[in-house]
This record gives C-alpha cells, structure tokens and sequence, in this order.
C-alpha cells in the first residue's frame, strides 16, 4: 500500500493517511457500494469513506477506554458501508484492533451530549484529517452506545 499523506498545515503538519490501512481493491469497492446506495459521486464517496475509517482505527486505537465515542449522520453512513462487508471489517479489527471485534451497538434516541465534536477532535488528536463538513450536519448527536467501546 501507498506511504502517502496527505498536505497540512504548518501546525498540525502531514496528516495520517487512511488508504495506508485499506487494500485498494477494497476501497474501490467500498466507493462502489457508496455510489450505489447514495446519491454520491466518487468524491463525496470517498471522502464519507475515508472519515469512517478514520473513525474506527481512533475507535480501536482508544478500546478498553470507554469514551463513547460517535460519529455524525454522514460519517456513519461510511461507517456502516465498512462494518456491513464484515469479511473485509473482521480483518481490519484482527489488524488494529487486536484481533477483538469492535461491535456496533446502535441506540435508538440520539445523544445530544457533544459526543460528536469531541469524536471529530480525538480524532484530529490521533493525526486524521477532519473534514468537517461531515461532522457539522450533526453536530450535538450521535446515536452510538454511550460509554462503551463499540460503535
């Protein structure tokens, strides 16, 4: 897989890059599964896809934390394409999370406790990109598990 990052600016400098962690085969398909349930084009596809995966490697990387952490709206519709090829996700969670499945354990009412912005800055912290953008159309809100390491 590609080295590659991609630019920052000088405060933050260069930026983890989630394609690092993702065969391309995979990601073309993931970019495919987006275009074809949503009304995306490649770009927007990828970039839903490369905040879920940002997500969930901080989700792994924080397990056994219990932070609770959420998505937004958009950010999870990534999530989801990635976590439903589950062959693909039980490799990722064998990979960085170790070897333990990060289970996604929906709650039905939205969580309005600024789960998501503190999400999207852990997130920053871990070194990914935060687009932003995807993370503002539900910015108070996640519909995540409180308090547990799942999604």
């Amino acid at each position: 897989m590609a080295t590659s990052t991609a630019p920052a600016d000088q405060i933050t400098g260069l930026f983890r890059n989630v394609r690092d962690h993702v065969p391309a085969d995979l990601w073309d398909k993931q970019i495919g599964l987006l275009m074809r349930d949503h009304p995306y084009d490649s770009v927007m596809a990828a970039r839903v896809l490369g905040q879920g995966y940002a997500y969930l490697l901080t989700a792994m990387a924080h397990r056994d934390e219990h932070l609770g952490l959420g998505p937004s709206s958009l950010v999870d519709i990534g999530v989801h394409t990635i976590v439903l090829d589950t062959v693909a996700y039980a490799e990722l969670c064998r990979v960085h999370n170790g070897g333990r499945f990060l289970h996604h354990v929906p709650a039905v009412e939205f969580k309005q406790d600024g789960t998501v912005p503190r999400t999207a800055q852990l997130i920053a912290a871990e070194g990914w990109e935060v687009d932003l953008p995807l993370w503002a159309d539900a910015a108070g809100c996640s519909p995540c598990h409180p308090g547990n390491d799942s999604h």
